[in-house]
């Protein structure tokens, strides 16, 4: 089989394990000095010809001088990885890279070196054809993003003290999505226009402890069991964000005939609408509301042993129009119990919303009808947390798009076993950067 040369160099750096870690200890920073060779091997006139700042441990940032740096863009991505679980069943090996079935296999290729490899092919195009961009392009590709790490936080910083404010920061999130609602036939060109904040705290019940052969009512565990149960009960208050009312909005005319009148009047039906949603799974009910999901549990080290302190980890994820203030008042009073302690063990707010009825949304709009005509083209609210986040403090216009054909089972894969990406879809990717690019106003 004859493998193109962008297929090629995507294979490459996904053969190359760069698993980031909270812990960097455990981080194989061989791994990453591997693949930011590799990557100058494979992209010499991106390094010839762009200006290099080292950010993080490996973290790149390129500049693009343009004809004007007015209104700079940055296209963001990041090279690390999450952990591969080896008990899982992939039909492929993650860092094989294999093609089958007309696609690349592989822990990466969608999430996030798919981006990478695709960004930075469509400047090594441009570059090799002469072209200069309207505007400075910057490329902002981190190496912790999995891991909440430090290097977009550096990259904001090193733009900041360079006085560059960005007019548009475009980062992964959204996709050309096969099968996102049902009833819906076309994919969806979802473009983040915000996403939820990350938030995670830990309950602790402390007590005495002891044999276990003479328990005592309400010890540790038997308060962690309630508080946890009472949060479950007790959801916040549901509710749909405006970017939410216009994909519906948009997604109407293509719906089931009996759902278009609701969706294509989801600003005045907001509350029947929003009720709809929380009755129709815990995927859609997400889009609503700010969700608790709980995720460690630890008490006693031993079965014969009443635990002296029993914990729990809740992962938060902050909606729109909330704040992490707003979720620690909830927690307290769904609990209500002062022998609950809550303690934060890291904190993140929702993005400001980006607006999706301006110049910059409509180049991506635009570029998304050209590329993929097949799309609906609509913001949305992004669940998980990216990068980009840090960008909103220099910029207000950062959006979350990747512009792959992903179906369901594709995104069912990111994070989780058997990850790929079609080779048509990755290609097409290519093109996409390219032309929105190509298509920069002066």
């Amino acid at each position: 089989m004859v493998v193109s040369e962008p297929v090629a160099k995507l294979q490459a750096l996904v053969r190359i394990p760069t698993v980031s870690d909270r812990d960097q200890a455990l981080v194989d920073t061989a791994a990453f000095d591997r693949l930011l060779a590799e990557h100058e091997r494979l992209f010499p006139r991106l390094y010839d010809a762009l200006e290099l700042t080292r950010v993080g441990s490996h973290g790149l940032l390129f500049r693009w001088a343009g004809a004007s740096d007015d209104q700079p863009v940055v296209l963001m991505a990041h090279l690390d990885v999450v952990p591969v679980d080896e008990s899982a069943p992939w039909q492929h090996p993650p860092f094989g890279a294999e093609i089958h079935d007309g696609a690349i296999w592989g822990r990466g290729t969608l999430d996030d070196k798919g981006c990478v490899v695709a960004i930075s092919e469509a400047v090594e195009r441009l570059l090799a054809q002469g072209f200069t961009p309207a505007q400075d392009v910057w490329l902002s590709f981190g190496s912790d993003e999995e891991v909440s790490g430090t290097a977009a936080v550096e990259a904001v910083a090193e733009l900041t003290g360079r006085g560059v404010e960005p007019w548009l920061v475009i980062d992964e999130g959204g996709a050309i999505a096969g099968q996102a609602f049902p009833g819906i036939k076309p994919p969806v060109g979802a473009i983040g226009v915000t996403e939820k904040g990350t938030t995670s705290v830990e309950l602790r019940v402390d007590g005495r402890g002891g044999h276990a052969s003479t328990p005592a009512r309400n010890g540790p565990t038997a308060r962690l069991a309630r508080a946890i149960l009472k949060v479950d009960r007790a959801p916040m208050p549901a509710s749909i964000p405006a970017p939410t009312v216009e994909l519906f909005r948009r997604l109407a005319p293509h719906a089931p005939r009996p759902l278009r009148p609701l969706m294509a009047n989801a600003e005045r039906l907001r509350p029947a609408l929003t009720r709809a949603l929380v009755a129709a799974g815990p995927e859609s009910a997400a889009m609503t509301r700010t969700t608790f999901a709980t995720t460690t549990l630890s008490g006693s080290p031993a079965l014969n042993v009443i635990a002296s302190s029993a914990r729990a980890g809740i992962n938060i994820r902050v909606m729109v129009g909330d704040t992490v203030s707003d979720v620690i008042a909830h927690l307290r009073k769904a609990i209500g119990d002062k022998q609950v302690e809550i303690e934060i063990l890291e904190q993140g707010e929702a993005s400001p919303v980006s607006p999706f009825d301006d110049e910059a949304f409509r180049l991506i709009e635009s570029t998304i009808v050209e590329l993929f005509p097949e799309a609906i083209p609509a913001p949305y609210v992004m669940m998980a947390a990216t990068d980009s986040r840090h960008f909103t403090a220099i910029c207000p216009r950062v959006y979350r798009f990747a512009p792959f054909r992903m179906s369901q089972a594709q995104r069912q894969a990111i994070h989780s076993y058997d990850e790929h990406i079609g080779v048509d879809d990755f290609l097409l990717g290519i093109d996409w950067y390219q032309r929105l690019i190509e298509r920069l106003p002066t």
